[in-house]
């Protein structure tokens, strides 16, 4: 496998919107809080056999807790409260919602596709385009930027971007196979991503600024892939395969290039807040270094949450907003799996 080459990747789209606003963001969090403590109590058995300590997830990872969903709740039935939330935070009637678009990675069959459940649910118009976008943990990003095209074209006029996660099948999958006595010290570690998986949802409202001026302006961004590194991380509901090291050197080195190139067309060398997709301690403490970010204006939620897939960006703009001042420039930024950067400046 070569190093990744800034230079020899081609592909750096960026974007630009002087029409868009951000009108609202809400989340919902699942009521069944998982500790790190529980999920190493379930493999001690594992971890005294291959002679691992205890605290690995909180140490390593610094992932105190995530969510699951407790009985009665689900991830479709989160998302839909989340849209409503959203939708009725700005005054948006979900008939004038012209495109619902669903980013999860979480979904319970291939067809139809998750979008048709939650634009019933919602109560959306049968005018309303609805359809899925998967792109790893940048989805919701990705979600947000066809959603911002189709509003600046006049296509549509609100756009709702919405996530639900569901990490249970895949911890109990994951945990159950590393229980094994087959298991060696390598496999373990390569599956110990999906042990900081946690569940969530959240919905965001895009429309015109226009017509909202107090909305938050999507100004736009870049996006750049290093896709010579799609098998890095593979997953499914059976597990996360995850080469951890070379993981992070590909996305840091995808990251760097991307933010060099930016450089010339933006500047967030200076962003009153990044809000980064949310993985470890390890990952944020690298792109801090790497990009050379005020480590102050990083929020993090994964200790509390974990890794909630491409719901962890739009939950940690949900719980920053309240301390958001109007004018105060914000950097949503992360990686997914493939490899794929996305980077989006919003105007608060």
């Amino acid at each position: 496998m070569g190093a990744f080459d800034g230079g020899s990747v081609a592909g750096n789209a960026t974007t630009r919107f002087d029409n868009v606003s951000l009108l609202s963001v809400a989340s919902t969090l699942p009521g069944r809080v998982t500790t790190s403590e529980e999920i190493e109590d379930r493999l001690s058995s594992a971890l005294r056999r291959l002679k691992l300590p205890g605290g690995l997830l909180e140490r390593v990872a610094g992932v105190r807790e995530r969510r699951n969903w407790a009985p009665g709740e689900s991830s479709d039935d989160a998302t839909v409260a989340a849209g409503r939330r959203a939708l009725a935070e700005v005054g948006v009637d979900p008939s004038d919602v012209g495109l619902l678009i669903n980013t999860s990675v979480s979904r319970k069959h291939l067809e139809p596709s998750v979008a048709v459940r939650l634009h019933h649910g919602l109560g959306l118009p049968s005018s309303a385009i609805n359809f899925d976008v998967a792109n790893a943990c940048l989805g919701f990003v990705s979600g947000m930027s066809l959603a911002a095209n189709m509003i600046q074209s006049g296509q549509i006029r609100y756009a709702i971007v919405v996530n639900g996660e569901d990490a249970d099948e895949i911890q109990t999958n994951t945990i159950r196979r590393l229980s094994g006595t087959d298991i060696g010290r390598s496999s373990f570690m390569s599956e110990f991503a999906s042990l900081t998986l946690g569940s969530g949802a959240a919905a965001a409202v895009l429309g015109r600024t226009d017509e909202h001026p107090d909305g938050h302006r999507i100004l736009g961004g870049v996006t750049r892939a290093a896709t010579q590194f799609h098998d890095l991380c593979v997953g499914s509901v059976d597990g996360m395969f995850t080469d951890a090291k070379a993981l992070l050197k590909g996305g840091l080195d995808l990251v760097v290039s991307a933010w060099k190139e930016a450089s010339g067309p933006w500047n967030w060398s200076s962003m009153d807040r990044y809000i980064t997709h949310q993985v470890s301690s390890v990952h944020t403490n690298a792109i801090v270094k790497a990009a050379k970010l005020d480590r102050a204006r990083l929020p993090v939620t994964f200790p509390k949450y974990g890794n909630v897939g491409p719901a962890s960006i739009p939950i940690t703009l949900a719980e920053e907003q309240a301390t958001l001042n109007r004018g105060d420039r914000v950097l949503l930024m992360g990686v997914g799996s493939g490899l794929n950067t996305a980077m989006m400046e919003l105007a608060w």
